[in-house]
């Protein structure tokens, strides 16, 4: 009987509520992941918790939230007006159910749909909330979403407000662990864009008084920036702008009612083309889109009624409208930035001027360029359609309908029997490859035009889609794989100077990786594990005594198709590349990577002695 026949009434099934988010995750949540890239699953249950003691405070109920993350249990406490208490066991475990659909409540809310808690109590191992409204309490606990215990108070001195503690189940998240880097990121934007709040979060104070500015501030230094900050304030609308002295693309920081839109939408769209229509119109000059873009690094934050978002994780606004009787977000966005910035230029006369001379670099720059960037693009289509470079994948950011682009992924390597190894491993609809032909050249203090007249950079360049904006992006994961050997590092840090030489935003908003692989592979007739570290192949021989067989991976080369897939799959092992705020990019290429000093002579010194004894200890 074929199989078709078989399909019967027993194959319909029926599942509860947290069935189906244990089933598919990545509907609510995104990509799962271990902690190592900012979108992973862990800080989007965070963000969920966070996001609902966020809308207190935007309706005007408490103004510290208290968040803490002690090895995988996490604690959100706000001050606001606590969960109505006979509803705490709902508003967590039902579906459709929850306090945003009452636009009186919640009138321009980030959470509009109810999912968020309930997807965090589903994927929690352990779940526990807790509201305290009158002197009155009422708590709940659950285990993977299902309830285990729930007590009422009748009289208690606790705060008002309400606690939310979680542990994320090691069951859907393997391996994982939160970086405070990727905490503290998002515990700044929530306190930019809510002037007034106070965030602690383990015993440290975030608050922002400026709002974009202060983000804008963090992100680029003071001697880095072309003119001071402009920053723009209306009803339901902030903006900040300041152009970069030395940073090629373009960089932009999106958010909707709080929630940071790292894909855009249709707010950024609107504010990239108001700018250029009213630097336009204010020189009376018809400027190229491009080169009065260029450098740009900016900041909006808009509010809307009843956003629409392309997906539950909330990463791209889809809204056309403002909601109410309020206009389109492009026709809002356009007027604002067509009055408020004309009127800032026109008082402003020396950023004005500043502004035009970097428009007017840019274009001859552009101009001089535009030969080699044809001549460039034609031998980047003409390496890919003979695929010499890059083994593409079959997900594309260009699909905005798919939910798979957080996983995409773009391997760099080098060699053959690496690059074949990966290739041969890789998830086909996810993971592509990308083959370098020796070591890159080193970037820094080079202009932009090396990008096009140097194969390796114009290839990357064209498999990445960057060259305009990283909106284009075409993998959200960039991951260098070479050897744990010198040259091996030796290549990463040419490639990392790369970015952060024309691209650093790709850095910045945590898109790039070093891929971890093992240094030993230990197994005996039942048991093969693989070790990342000297403390690892210990603890493996161990385990698997008597007298295990002991392999060391000098290159990857050496690690057949078969063992690879371990490596890059489920089980990937990913260092993201992270700035030092206290450095600025400038003084980190020069140190690095500029002319040889006694300062690096002696930085380099003395790591090698560190180096040397952790061998020597090992041995």
């Amino acid at each position: 009987m074929s199989e078709q026949s078989n399909y019967t009434e027993d194959n319909i099934r029926s599942l509860d509520w947290k069935e189906h988010i244990r089933m598919r995750p990545g509907m609510y949540i995104g990509k799962l992941g271990d902690g190592s890239s900012p979108d992973d699953g862990i800080y989007i249950l965070l963000k969920e918790v966070l996001d609902n003691s966020i809308d207190e405070y935007v309706m005007g109920a408490g103004k510290t939230i208290d968040v803490s993350i002690q090895g995988s249990k996490v604690i959100v406490r706000d001050y606001g007006r606590g969960i109505p208490l006979g509803k705490v066991v709902d508003v967590v475990s039902k579906m459709n159910t929850g306090g945003k659909y009452d636009s009186k409540a919640f009138k321009k809310s980030v959470g509009l749909n109810g999912v968020g808690t309930k997807a965090v109590n589903a994927l929690s191992s352990f779940f526990r909330v807790e509201s305290t409204r009158e002197s009155k309490s009422a708590s709940a606990e659950f285990e993977q979403g299902n309830l285990t215990n729930q007590e009422l108070l009748d009289d208690t001195s606790r705060r008002k407000g309400t606690k939310v503690s979680f542990v994320p189940d090691e069951i859907i998240f393997k391996n994982y662990k939160y970086r405070s880097e990727y905490v503290v990121k998002m515990l700044k934007n929530y306190v930019y864009l809510n002037t007034g709040l106070t965030i602690v979060f383990n015993g440290e104070k975030y608050y922002s008084e400026n709002g974009l500015k202060d983000l804008l501030s963090e992100n680029i230094k003071d001697t880095d920036r072309l003119y001071p900050i402009i920053h723009l304030m209306g009803e339901d609308i902030e903006v900040a702008i300041t152009h970069s002295k030395t940073q090629y693309s373009e960089e932009y920081h999106s958010f909707v009612n709080g929630q940071n839109t790292t894909q855009g939408g249709t707010h950024l769209s609107a504010f990239r083309e108001a700018l250029v229509k009213t630097i336009r119109e204010f020189y009376g000059k018809n400027y190229d889109a491009s080169d009065i873009r260029k450098s740009i690094v900016s900041a909006i934050s808009i509010k809307v009624m009843e956003p629409v978002f392309e997906s539950q994780t909330k990463t791209k606004l889809g809204s056309t409208d403002m909601g109410g009787n309020l206009p389109t977000v492009r026709t809002f966005v356009n007027d604002f930035i067509k009055t408020q910035l004309d009127n800032f230029l026109h008082k402003n006369p020396e950023t004005a001027d500043k502004i035009q001379r970097k428009i007017l670099q840019a274009e001859r720059e552009r101009k001089e360029l535009s030969g080699i960037r044809k001549l460039a693009k034609d031998r980047a289509k003409k390496a890919n359609l003979h695929n010499k470079k890059l083994r593409d994948c079959r997900v594309h950011f260009g699909d905005v309908k798919n939910e798979r682009y957080l996983e995409t992924t773009l391997f760099i390597t080098e060699g053959d029997s690496a690059s074949g190894s990966i290739t041969k491993s890789r998830d086909v609809n996810t993971q592509a490859v990308f083959s370098l032909k020796g070591k890159p050249l080193n970037s820094y203090g080079l202009s932009k035009k090396i990008v096009y007249e140097n194969e390796e950079f114009n290839l990357l360049q064209a498999a990445l889609n960057i060259e305009e904006t990283i909106e284009d992006l075409r993998y959200n994961n960039v991951v260098i794989a070479t050897d744990a050997d010198v040259d091996g590092m030796h290549i990463r840090l040419l490639l990392i100077t790369f970015f952060l030489q024309f691209f650093p935003e790709i850095i910045k908003e945590g898109h790039l990786y070093i891929l971890q692989t093992p240094l030993f592979r230990v197994r005996n007739k039942k048991e093969t594990i693989y070790c990342y570290s000297e403390q690892e192949r210990l603890d493996a021989i161990a385990k698997l005594k008597p007298k295990p067989e002991i392999t060391r991976f000098k290159g990857l080369g050496e690690i057949s198709p078969d063992e690879f897939v371990h490596f890059i799959g489920e089980n990937i092992r990913l260092d993201p590349v992270m700035l030092d705020k206290e450095m600025s990019i400038e003084d980190l290429l020069s140190f690095y990577m500029g002319k040889n000093t006694p300062t690096r002579q002696d930085f380099i010194i003395d790591n090698l002695k560190v180096e040397l004894d952790i061998v020597e200890e090992s041995i």
